[in-house]
């Protein structure tokens, strides 16, 4: 990929595709109960928006049944009435936040059709004013829904395929509540009624890098031999529901007679614990607990600490009853969807601030820590820099049952090509907090105290808006 194609603009890529539609500008009333809980509620009005992306390529992930060899990093820019400006970052994931979508069109097409998403959102908040960010998300989130569902031509469309193209619009506004109200803490950014799910500090948070489908043994002992202690492997292997199963009962036999032996300070039993991600592909649940059985039968089943996402979201079968932790990911896309997950017996929820943004993330969090329903931060192969408010959240919710440090999945490090060039993008690429140490981040004091540099400038991305360029 050369560095005209990576860094085409906003404009260009407009005019290429047809995607923008002409909108007329859309008041947006403030209206959120959460306005009680912001120290300085008042009204920030939005003079001008763009935004811009750039393409990084991948070593190919594979999941769901297919695979991902490139992701779209978005900047989303808002400037306000004042004279503020702040960027927020998104990266996008088609196949992760809707697979029909990515089997639909090739992957720059579901990229567009995404971004567009992003377009559309940015251009309702033209000329509009809000009080605060999860207010402003309330009130966009039902009209770029039905949009997505519009242009992708999908009735059935995935609400986190709308929530993943706001991201970058929601870090934004986030920011830009922050600067205007002199907010210069994560801590002070989150309301009252939100604080109770994000009031923990762990001192240290696990490092779980991810094996796609069908990853070599070897590579997952090597990195358990490198100090990880708790990896994310991808399960629901290609092909029948039969196939899959033969597959993933091989797969797990073979990571237990890897690094089953292995010991950790981090759990109560000093076991290294199993993570199991199948994204949805067991359609029975009897299926899974097949999978489960093998894993009793060799010795396995008391290692697994959850399984995350084992079964299609239309789902409507209890799993509380399963021996083991089920945790809801991609089916928990909004704090409704987490409350009907949580009465079904899931006892976990993969929080995502970086692919359904912060805002409802937190309410997601409160919820879960309002039923003691424990949560951890899963990734979606996002840059540094996003990995910084993954981190942010991470950091500071409830420990998981058995294990005494937060955790959050992070696998950039595994796919993304360029990652070392990437990570000279991070404001603070040095800190002590941001780069994993024997499988952990530090999240000390200065950690707290810096917020992980989520308020530093970007000029690597500041500079995809210069109009000189």
């Amino acid at each position: 990929m050369n560095d005209e194609s990576k860094n085409i603009n906003r404009r260009q890529f407009l005019n290429l595709t047809g995607a923008f539609v002409p909108l007329s500008l859309v008041a947006l009333q403030g209206n959120s109960n959460t306005n009680k809980d912001f120290n300085q509620p008042g009204r920030i009005t939005i003079e001008n928006v763009d935004s811009n992306f750039e393409r990084e390529p991948l070593i190919p992930y594979r999941f769901k049944g297919s695979a991902i060899t490139e992701a779209w990093q978005i900047a989303s820019r808002l400037e306000a009435e004042s004279g503020s400006s702040t960027i927020g970052l998104g990266t996008q994931n088609i196949l992760w936040s809707d697979s029909k979508v990515f089997a639909a069109h090739s992957q720059s097409g579901g990229n567009a059709l995404m971004y567009a998403v992003t377009e559309r959102a940015l251009e309702m908040m033209k000329g509009s004013s809000f009080t605060n960010p999860i207010q402003l998300l309330d009130e966009l989130l039902p009209e770029v829904f039905a949009y997505a569902k519009k242009i992708t031509n999908n009735p059935d469309l995935r609400k986190t395929f709308a929530l993943n193209a706001l991201v970058s619009v929601d870090n934004a506004a986030w920011l830009l509540y922050a600067r205007e109200n002199k907010i210069n803490k994560f801590d002070d950014l989150i309301p009252a009624t939100f604080k109770p799910g994000l009031s923990y500090r762990h001192d240290k948070v696990a490092s779980m890098p991810a094996f796609s489908v069908g990853a070599k043994v070897e590579s997952i002992k090597a990195a358990a031999d490198a100090g990880y202690f708790i990896m994310k492997l991808k399960t629901g292997s290609a092909g029948t529901q039969k196939e899959m199963l033969e597959k993933d009962i091989a797969f797990l036999t073979a990571v237990h007679a890897a690094i089953g032996h292995y010991e950790t300070p981090y759990t109560k039993n000093g076991k290294i614990p199993y993570y199991f991600d199948a994204n949805e592909r067991y359609d029975e649940k009897d299926t899974l607990l097949r999978f489960l059985d093998h894993a009793k039968k060799i010795g396995a089943f008391d290692q697994i600490a959850v399984i995350e996402e084992p079964f299609g979201e239309r789902n409507n079968m209890y799993v509380g009853d399963m021996g083991v932790t089920i945790a809801a990911d991609e089916s928990a896309h909004t704090v409704e969807d987490a409350a009907k997950r949580i009465d079904q017996g899931y006892k976990a929820i993969a929080v995502k601030a970086i692919a359904k943004t912060l805002s409802m993330t937190m309410k997601i969090a409160q919820l879960a820590y309002e039923n003691k329903i424990t949560c951890f931060c899963a990734d979606l192969t996002v840059n540094p820099i996003l990995l910084e408010w993954n981190k942010c959240v991470a950091a500071r919710l409830q420990p998981f049952a058995n294990i005494g440090i937060g955790l959050q999945e992070t696998n950039g490090h595994q796919y993304y090509k360029n990652w070392d060039k990437m990570k000279t993008y991070h404001p603070k690429p040095t800190a002590s907090w941001a780069t994993a140490q024997n499988g952990v981040f530090r999240t000390e004091k200065s950690f707290y105290d810096e917020s992980a540099g989520i308020f530093e400038p970007l000029p690597h991305y500041e500079e995809l808006f210069r109009k000189d360029v």
